[in-house]
């Protein structure tokens, strides 16, 4: 497995291919909803490849100048449990880190809370986002 940080428009499409196949096909999200205004050439993304194939990925977006979003955190279907969704998120965390942000935020599809919890991330349940596919919750952990 190969992890990228993606700032090339060829890397970039890796992480838009892991969504469309796992999220958009999978969930019927249309593409207008799946790609937003965070989805920019400037926005950064993690991309893990194995081999040739981009199987996992990572948005990262600035909510302020201490807090960044990790975002649309997928994993190809045929390459889960194995470790490569935590992967994602600690190379995406350690280049929030890197890049001076103090705390990472996370939106939880709420049968995923378990998994951000096991990386120390806290929900807080009064933070309910009920969204046009999922029902979610924002979750904190500090980078410091």
């Amino acid at each position: 497995m190969e992890i990228i940080r993606a700032t090339k428009t060829a890397e970039q499409a890796g992480a838009y291919y892991v969504r469309i196949q796992a999220m958009a096909r999978k969930h019927q999200i249309p593409l207008n909803v799946e790609f937003d205004e965070h989805d920019t050439p400037e926005t950064k993304y993690i991309v893990i490849v194995d081999d040739y194939l981009p199987v996992a990925t990572c948005r990262l977006y600035a909510i302020d100048t201490e807090r960044v979003m990790l975002g649309r955190i997928v994993v190809l279907p045929e390459y889960r449990g194995q470790g490569i969704g935590t992967l994602v998120v600690k190379e995406a965390e350690k280049w929030a880190k890197e890049l001076g942000f103090k705390t990472s935020v996370v939106e939880s599809r709420d049968n995923k809370i378990h998994f951000y919890e096991t990386m120390d991330y806290v929900a807080d349940y009064s933070q309910k986002i009920v969204g046009e596919t999922f029902t979610c919750y924002r979750m904190e952990k500090s980078l410091l």
